[in-house]
């Protein structure tokens, strides 16, 4: 098999938030990325955001799956099976909702940000959503909400002195 995108059910939230930086993206239906596919999107940002001096792209996924392919056939046919091309690619298998570009650095406008991650994710094969680092966590394709913080108890402690 070629291996399924997994849909986090259990749980676990990590990297479904920014942690770098103010802007990013977040994926949204399940499909894989070649390693092709993400530095193409990489070089878009970069070019996007030249203008903005100290600025910084963040990479949240990587591509280490190596999958097999046959490319089309090379030379004559002399023999009685064609000569094949065997090559490799990197893969990478990310579920709903991960992060996969944050930009950050130094202060960017909204505006810019959301122009340069727009340009990147209409190079993947997949939809996507600009997300900001007051958004929500997500579980899948279902955003958690924080749970309430119990009211603080304050107890009462009674010191007793040793004579």
């Amino acid at each position: 098999h070629k291996g399924h995108i997994p849909i986090p059910t259990s749980g676990s939230t990590r990297g479904t938030t920014l942690v770098f930086s103010d802007w990013g993206i977040r994926k949204g239906t399940g499909v894989g990325f070649i390693a092709k596919l993400l530095m193409t999107a990489e070089e878009v940002i970069k070019r996007n955001i030249k203008v903005v001096k100290g600025a910084k792209i963040y990479l949240r996924v990587f591509s280490g799956i190596p999958r097999l392919y046959q490319g089309a056939r090379h030379g004559k046919e002399t023999m009685s099976y064609p000569r094949v091309c065997i090559n490799y690619i990197l893969l990478s298998s990310v579920p709903t909702g991960r992060v996969i570009f944050e930009i950050g650095g130094t202060p960017i406008r909204e505006e810019l940000t959301r122009e340069a991650l727009r340009r990147a994710a209409d190079k993947l094969p997949t939809t996507f959503k600009f997300t900001t680092r007051q958004s929500l966590p997500r579980l899948g394709s279902m955003v958690v909400q924080p749970s309430p913080s119990p009211a603080s108890t304050t107890s009462t402690a009674t010191a007793i002195r040793l004579p």
